[in-house]
């Protein structure tokens, strides 16, 4: 090796080693930008994710007047005046309605009228609802929506005998009537079952509509009767109505929302519906290809997709209106129980970029944006006090943004979540979303 003038081969060696290390050192720093760099740009496009955020309104509604007290709460609804109806099946318990019984024995309590209607101060404006002339009231309700026209829609779940008596209702200030026993075989198309019909009403609760007849169902191919339909969703722009059908059936059915005309029906997948039982839940199996019971919510968006409830599948399906399939989204698939999936609302944004899914088995509320169906954060948790769960059944939205919820079996409430705008996400479990206060 030539030695570099004025330099002894000590010196010179002293200084390739020096050169070396320089090198290296330039090598180790530069690594560490680079880490530094993507670790920021993580933070930034973390920071970058937005959802909204909300906190529980923990007033509202306003309390209920004459002693009046609500069972199982299965269906909210907003109309255009940012007034929210709900539903319920005045299924109380005997101790909390001792105002009913004869002699009387308490004050309190009785059971409310199973339509109600609040405004915005959560006053209660309207209220009626039970058996009439020229319909057949359910065994037991579920499902509530208003219409583009103001009309009021109601889906039923019961599965009392045909012929037994339905469940009267509450008149001013008194209760009335006791719970109809759920019997078994939801699924046994021989059982004679009351509830396979849908009926529509105006605000004021007259009888409009009625789409089926109990004890008729053929199964989920009949074009004239549903099966205990969980829910009704009503397209301005066809004036069709979408049925989740929903307890019994597995299928969502459309029909005409004026004449009650059948339109079309799909299963899963777009699949002709079958009635066959699919046997228990396996997460870890290939994705059934029949919906299961229930199919909970059909609801459409602003840009004509249909986004259904396969609720103990845990799965969302997103259809064409023809009932083309477009693509699914499993939302905490190893969910056993009652599933994960029990109704949606979308975000009040034109472009309703975010979907909002109700979550009665894991008692939160999921997050969703709705392009890609990626789950962004959740809320809530299971528990009595205001912004906790004790199945949380449905949703709805209001033009300001603000989310209600309803919980059924013994939940028996309803609540407002105040929508506080967009925030990065930081967790993906919120908890439970209580008001933030200023100390004082």
């Amino acid at each position: 090796m030539r030695l570099e003038r004025g330099f002894s081969w000590d010196q010179q060696k002293e200084n390739r080693s020096m050169k070396r290390n320089l090198i290296i050192a330039g090598i180790f720093v530069s690594i560490l930008g680079a880490s530094f760099q993507l670790k920021r740009r993580a933070v930034v496009e973390a920071a970058a994710v937005q959802a909204p955020r909300f906190e529980v309104d923990p007033l509202w509604p306003k309390p209920l007047p004459n002693h009046w007290v609500m069972g199982s709460t299965v269906g909210v609804s907003v109309d255009a005046d940012d007034h929210v109806w709900i539903v319920h099946r005045g299924n109380n318990d005997p101790g909390e309605l001792k105002a009913e019984t004869s002699p009387q024995q308490t004050e309190c309590c009785y059971k409310a009228p199973f339509v109600m209607e609040f405004d915005q101060a959560g006053n209660l404006l309207r209220h009626w609802g039970g058996p009439g002339e020229g319909y057949d009231w359910p065994q037991d309700m579920h499902g509530i929506t208003i219409d583009f026209k103001g009309n009021v829609w109601l889906g039923a779940s019961g599965v009392g005998a045909v012929g037994a008596p339905a469940r009267p209702s509450a008149p001013p200030g008194r209760g009335g009537g006791t719970r109809v026993p759920r019997v078994k075989g939801e699924n046994d198309l021989t059982a004679p079952l009351h509830d396979e019909m849908i009926l529509k009403f105006t605000r004021d609760g007259k009888f409009l509509l009625q789409i089926g007849k109990p004890g008729q169902s053929k199964g989920s191919n009949d074009p004239e009767n549903v099966r205990k339909a969980a829910k009704i969703f009503v397209d301005p722009k066809t004036d069709e109505a979408y049925v989740a059908d929903g307890y019994g059936n597995h299928r969502v059915i459309v029909f005409d929302a004026e004449t009650g005309k059948y339109k079309r029906h799909w299963g899963a997948y777009g699949n002709k519906p079958e009635d066959k039982y699919l046997g228990e839940y396996n997460p870890d199996a290939p994705p059934a290809q029949q919906f299961g019971n229930p199919v909970h919510c059909a609801d459409v968006s602003n840009d004509n997709l249909v986004y259904v409830c396969d609720r103990i599948n845990d799965r969302i399906q997103v259809f064409r209106p023809d009932g083309t399939f477009v693509k699914e989204a499993f939302i905490a698939k190893k969910t056993l129980a009652e599933g994960s999936v029990w109704d949606i609302a979308f975000s009040k944004d034109p472009a309703q970029k975010y979907i909002y899914v109700a979550d009665g088995a894991n008692e939160k509320i999921w997050i969703l944006e709705r392009d890609t169906l990626q789950i962004l954060t959740s809320f809530g948790d299971g528990g009595r006090q205001p912004g906790q769960f004790y199945e949380v059944h449905n949703l709805a939205v209001d033009s300001k943004g603000n989310l209600y919820s309803t919980e059924t079996t013994n939940g028996h409430r309803l609540q407002r979540f105040l929508y506080k705008g967009l925030a990065p996400v930081t967790k993906m479990d919120q908890g439970v979303v209580w008001p933030k206060t200023s100390a004082k």
